[in-house]
């Protein structure tokens, strides 16, 4: 090393420690509060007994977390499986420049604007078969339609409204990935004589990879925390239909007081969701590069 080196400023870290400081009080200690939880039977806000991983055995053995759970993941890969797709095409058909544009924007992001609680609320009045608009469409088409009485229609119910609400996420995402993209691109397209499809393929869709993983990621763990939105829509009925995890943990803590096995399905359910988003963001990055590469071949 260099004798004239200057050493390096660390002062900089100092510029964090509010951060750190936010990020304890907001997640670590509740985290850590949970943690202590989990491992004991509280009889009595006086008196608690260390039970070890008796609670975490208990949960694993819930058929009804297993339902849950199955519930849950068929419900995140059916948001995922529709809103991706859907929020491309919507961001591929919006205007890309002028007023137009601007106007699209704003008119695409307002169901963003709309509160969880509302938006089951507004669900709740247009799905109703006697003075709602989308259960009076059902009726008019010949479909017996009740939310609250079938348990495949509560489900399609919920999706249809998550699709409503997120959509214009991922459309949001693609566009600006779609705006990000250089003019070159297209005039050389466009002097080799591609196609729509192939531009898609070769041009939009690889640039468009690192905000549509972000879309996916984010609709992911939204779609597999969701609770305001069809508590107030169905209650979790009929039935446990569209009763997902956070609504079966909430009847754990809250309903039947039950704090210990709720605690420790709370660090499941985090770990379960920390998972899946490890397992899925290394697969979109295997098939990222595989398709660099294939494409590199052709």
């Amino acid at each position: 090393m260099s004798a004239t080196t200057k050493p390096v400023n660390q002062k900089a870290w100092f510029l964090i420690l509010p951060v750190i400081v936010c990020v304890a009080f907001s997640a670590i200690l509740p985290l850590m509060t949970v943690v202590n939880y989990s491992v004991q039977d509280i009889i009595s806000p006086e008196r608690r007994v260390f039970v070890g991983t008796e609670w975490f055995a208990s949960v694993m053995r819930d058929s009804e977390l297993h339902e849950a759970l199955l519930r849950q993941l068929l419900f995140s890969l059916s948001v995922l499986l529709v809103e991706i797709p859907l929020g491309i095409c919507l961001a591929l058909a919006m205007p890309a420049q002028g007023w137009k544009s601007s106007a699209v924007l704003v008119l695409v992001a307002l169901s963003l604007l709309i509160p969880w609680n509302v938006v089951g609320t507004i669900w709740q009045i247009f799905g109703r078969s006697d003075i709602g608009l989308f259960g009076r469409a059902m009726v008019w088409l010949g479909i017996d339609y009740s939310y609250t009485g079938n348990a495949a229609q509560a489900w399609l119910t919920v999706l249809l409204m998550d699709v409503w609400h997120w959509t214009p996420l991922v459309a949001l995402l693609a566009f600006a990935g779609l705006r990000s993209i250089p003019d070159a691109y297209y005039q050389a397209a466009r002097i080799d004589g591609a196609s729509k499809f192939a531009v898609f393929r070769y041009i939009q869709l690889p640039k468009m990879r690192g905000v549509l993983m972000i879309a996916v990621l984010l609709r992911f763990m939204d779609s597999f925390m969701i609770y305001t939105e069809p508590f107030v829509l169905t209650g979790g009925g009929p039935g446990n239909a569209t009763t997902f995890l956070s609504q079966y943990l909430t009847q754990k803590a809250v309903g039947q007081f039950d704090l210990g096995p709720a605690a420790a399905f709370s660090l499941i359910y985090f770990l379960i969701i920390l998972l899946l988003c490890f397992i899925l963001y290394n697969w979109m990055q295997r098939v990222g590069t595989a398709s660099q590469e294939g494409a590199g071949h052709e």
